[in-house]
């Protein structure tokens, strides 16, 4: 025969171990409020990330150049006439590039990104390389 103890009168059960549903609720909350902190600043980073590479590759594409430049003394506005100086734009970057008589100017936006950057490189009038160039003309229009 099993012995049973008595329970004074007035005692509780002891309840199963486990999380009641307002300790989950003030979790799931939190975890809200983190996530609606964290989502808006990892959209401006992809932001920052797509400059970058848009800059980069205008970098590049004066290096590119500057090779064709000294293999064909002209520069060209071919993307296209830069794979052998191996240049080539990277994802999502739009490049665009206009030559004239010694130098040339050239866009480059990301499509994370509304910004537009661009530089003006060539031989200016004393013969000496000259470059210009800005940090970024916002609103993304790389209209030359």
């Amino acid at each position: 025969m099993t012995a049973h103890r008595i329970r004074p009168i007035g005692s509780r059960v002891r309840r199963e171990a486990g999380f009641t549903l307002i300790e989950l609720l003030i979790v799931v909350v939190i975890i809200g409020i983190l996530a609606a902190i964290a989502i808006p600043q990892f959209a401006v980073t992809k932001a920052k990330a797509g400059d970058a590479t848009a800059k980069s590759d205008l970098r590049n594409l004066v290096t590119a150049e500057e090779k064709y430049f000294n293999d064909n003394q002209t520069y060209t506005d071919q993307i296209s006439d830069l794979r052998p100086q191996g240049f080539g734009p990277s994802a999502n970057v739009t490049l665009s590039v206009q030559t004239f008589a010694g130098y040339y100017h050239a866009d480059a936006s990301h499509s994370l990104s509304t910004n537009c950057y661009w530089i003006a490189y060539g031989v200016g009038e004393d013969g000496r390389l000259q470059a210009a160039q800005n940090a970024s003309s916002g609103g993304g229009d790389c209209g030359g």
